[in-house]
């Protein structure tokens, strides 16, 4: 083989399922994809792919060879940038996604610095409150927020968002300011309620108890999965949140919305940062999240 491109086309399409999500990925027509991976299996005398009209998957020669690709061009990346220190620019593709509100708020606004810093760097921002399949959709790397339910995953705990009750004026003056738990329900307050599907279980009114957290349901009428309308939803005085104070900070501070019972505050916010492949983790995704690192260290616990 003279060179590792189809190597990595074959990765590609491997871990996103189709030749043509990758194709669009790594930014390249789907039939040079096809004529590369095809090539590659030729060259090693195996086959690596099942292909079908609806899917594409790893057959087991397929298996064994995607294991020690992905370690390849692991140590051909490092070996390239072993002495490279930061006198080699970055360049490439990186993809990532991070929660709508910490985009929006946190991160977006600090991109100018990253990207100056790096001009040769090509970077994708996914933004959603869905937990995305790394492997599946091509991302390098992702901030999540919450337990890690995969297993498979490797998480780097950053900290962990402070969390506050809050509620606009508007609803407070209707509704009354509780200084207990037992005010939420004998003052009829009502909740925003939030989850990442609709139509899924609300996660409740988390509050510490004891050495523990309890939930307490509270009525709400209004079901929202994105962050912003949750917080738009508190603005209009529509129900009490609770919410991460990085999200939600300007507006304590200019009254927009006030906190409430601080005492009962829900559990706060593990954040993590987290890749497919430890041993895959480029010049790139480490430059990328050392940064992204520093930028939320002021807000975390």
């Amino acid at each position: 083989m003279q060179n590792l491109e189809p190597i990595l086309i074959f990765i590609t399409v491997a871990e996103m399922g189709s030749f043509t999500r990758a194709a669009d990925s790594l930014g390249i027509q789907k039939g040079r994809a096809s004529t590369a991976v095809r090539k590659l299996e030729e060259d090693i005398g195996a086959r690596l792919l099942h292909r079908t009209t609806r899917s594409v998957q790893l057959t087991e020669d397929g298996r064994a060879f995607h294991a020690r690709a992905r370690d390849l061009l692991a140590e051909v990346d490092d070996l390239h940038s072993m002495f490279a220190g930061d006198r080699v620019a970055l360049r490439g593709r990186l993809r990532v996604d991070l929660p709508t509100e910490v985009a929006r708020s946190t991160i977006v606004p600090a991109l100018p610095d990253f990207m100056a810093t790096h001009p040769e760097l090509e970077l994708e921002v996914s933004s959603t409150d869905r937990q995305v399949d790394l492997v599946q959709e091509g991302f390098d790397c992702v901030l999540r927020l919450g337990p890690i339910g995969d297993e498979t995953l490797i998480a780097r705990p950053l900290g962990k968002l402070r969390m506050i009750n809050a509620a606009s004026p508007a609803y407070l003056a209707r509704y009354g300011v509780p200084r207990s738990l037992e005010d939420l329900q004998r003052q009829k307050h009502r909740t925003i309620h939030f989850s990442t599907m609709l139509g899924a279980r609300p996660y409740g009114w988390e509050y510490p108890d004891g050495g523990s957290y309890a939930t307490l349901q509270l009525p709400g009428a209004l079901h929202v999965n994105s962050a912003q309308t949750y917080e738009a939803a508190a603005l209009a005085g529509l129900g009490l949140i609770q919410a991460p104070l990085l999200g939600i900070g300007r507006y304590l501070e200019s009254g927009a919305l006030v906190e409430i019972i601080p005492d009962f505050r829900r559990r706060a916010l593990a954040v993590s940062l987290v890749v497919a492949h430890r041993s895959n983790l480029s010049r790139r995704v480490r430059a990328f999240m050392k940064w992204i690192e520093e930028v939320l260290k002021p807000y975390l616990e």
